[in-house]
């Protein structure tokens, strides 16, 4: 293959991920960083077609797999990459409604502006592809380590079969600085797992990434370093075998007692919010479980520490949209509707979910249902409903909410408006007094007892002397 080179190959299965990045939503990853340098007289691209399910939507999409060797003057590899990355944009359509749509790299990709970085110069790694988009990186070196600086995407709106509709024309870019951490020198970064970095309306995404920047004498390092992602959190299972089934029978007197399985507690309810500007568009309070028929029926528990909110805010619709530790991924849209001249409601229009394999990002499950039509209330208020309440996706997935408080619409001062609760909590409020007053009635009939009691005994007492 000579210097500059570019062209298709057959499919393949992508390699690993990128420098210092962590799981979905960590803020300290070298992920971007391992899209490092190269220069563009002397590069060299190869592009690999694998089909695989795109986050959150149910078919197979084209994505590629860019692997780079950058060489220098001397022809020498100043720096070696091997990632696959795809973009979620939300944009506002011409009827006024906000969509995400997906960004794949196409077939045909050039690298024209990429530089080869020295310990003045910082490397950039520019990518152009389809109708007008391109994603670049520049990184620094600083002593014994480098390490991503900026990444900035430009997609174009003009790109129809992308943006059918979009309201606004033209290029849009997006910036963001590098949340990766610095990475040894003479080392080559591994993640396998996918990774995700999030500004504004963009949702970046990563997986399969291997890279080494400022390669040194021009040979690509053995050294690894594996993001925390990669490494396992606990010791591998010893499958059993003849010989200490044998043995443990050996030296067990009675069958050790059966530990009956934990139940699920209901999960912990989590704040979130969305930002249009500097003014909060979105309020949401909610506790979230998952229920995935598989094999064995299971339950999963978003956990709101671990869990980053983003999404869209819209005069008609709006849509949040939650990633569990790059593991579960759930969105919720809401949209407005006229329920008499003069009288708006929202409600919940449309639930997806999607089940990652937190190893190589591929998608477990995914199930999506735009057919909802719950959680109303009129627009400017919020709605409320502390009661578990089950939302079923499809035939497999169902999603509970616990505690659920949202106002999608007309937020003002950061607090929610005036609720509207659902029937459950309207007849528990009702009950509520009821029991109140049945206790009451209950404990003033024991002392109405009790006094005739004590009156019959007192005059047995009299007539007795």
């Amino acid at each position: 293959m000579t210097a500059g080179e570019l062209f298709v190959a057959p499919a393949r299965p992508g390699r690993s991920a990128c420098p210092g990045v962590p799981a979905a939503g960590s803020s300290s990853s070298g992920a971007t960083a391992a899209m490092g340098p190269r220069r563009s007289a002397t590069s060299s691209c190869r592009r690999f077609f694998l089909p695989l399910l795109l986050l959150g939507v149910s078919g197979f999409f084209q994505s590629y797999a860019v692997e780079v060797e950058i060489k220098d003057a001397s022809n020498a590899t100043c720096l070696y990459a091997d990632w696959m990355m795809r973009f979620l944009v939300t944009y506002e359509s011409n009827d006024g409604d906000y969509k995400t749509t997906t960004l794949n790299l196409s077939s045909s990709v050039t690298h024209n502006g990429s530089v080869c970085g020295n310990d003045t110069q910082a490397a950039l790694v520019a990518v152009q592809f389809g109708e007008g988009h391109s994603w670049s990186i520049n990184m620094t070196k600083n002593n014994e380590t480098y390490q991503g600086d900026f990444i900035t995407l430009t997609y174009n709106t003009n790109d129809t079969a992308v943006f059918p509709d979009a309201k606004r024309k033209g290029p849009v870019t997006v910036s963001m600085r590098d949340p990766c951490r610095p990475v040894q020198l003479n080392t080559v970064f591994v993640c396998h797992n996918s990774f995700f970095i999030e500004a504004e309306n963009v949702t970046q995404i990563f997986w399969n990434v291997t890279v080494q920047a400022f390669v040194q004498n021009g040979t690509v390092s053995k050294k690894e370093s594996r993001c925390p992602a990669d490494k396992p959190t606990s010791a591998p299972t010893v499958p059993p075998t003849t010989a200490n089934v044998t043995a443990a029978s050996a030296t067990t007197l009675s069958p050790a007692p059966t530990t009956p399985p934990k139940p699920v507690e209901n999960p912990d309810t989590g704040n979130y919010s969305l930002k249009s500007g500097n003014k909060t568009c979105f309020l949401a309070t909610v506790g979230l479980q998952l229920n995935v028929s598989q094999d064995k029926p299971l339950l999963i528990n978003i956990n709101p520490k671990t869990t980053i909110a983003d999404g869209a805010c819209g005069n008609t619709t709006a849509t949040l949209r939650l990633n569990d530790g790059n593991s579960t991924l759930i969105g919720f849209t809401f949209a407005v509707k006229n329920t008499s001249a003069n009288v708006q409601k929202f409600y919940l229009r449309e639930v997806n979910v999607t089940l990652l394999n937190r190893l190589n990002g591929s998608v477990i499950s995914s199930a999506d249902n735009s057919n909802f039509s719950k959680w109303d209330a009129f627009l400017g208020s919020s709605y409320m409903c502390r009661k578990e309440q089950t939302l079923q996706i499809n035939e497999d997935v169902q999603v509970h909410t616990f505690n659920l408080w949202i106002q999608p619409f007309l937020v003002e001062a950061d607090k929610f408006a005036t609720a509207e609760e659902c029937v459950a909590d309207s007849d528990l409020n009702f009950l509520i007094p009821i029991a109140v007053g049945m206790a009451l009635g209950f404990l003033i009939i024991l002392v109405f007892i009790s006094y005739i009691i004590g009156r019959r005994k007192s005059r047995t007492g009299y007539q007795s002397v």
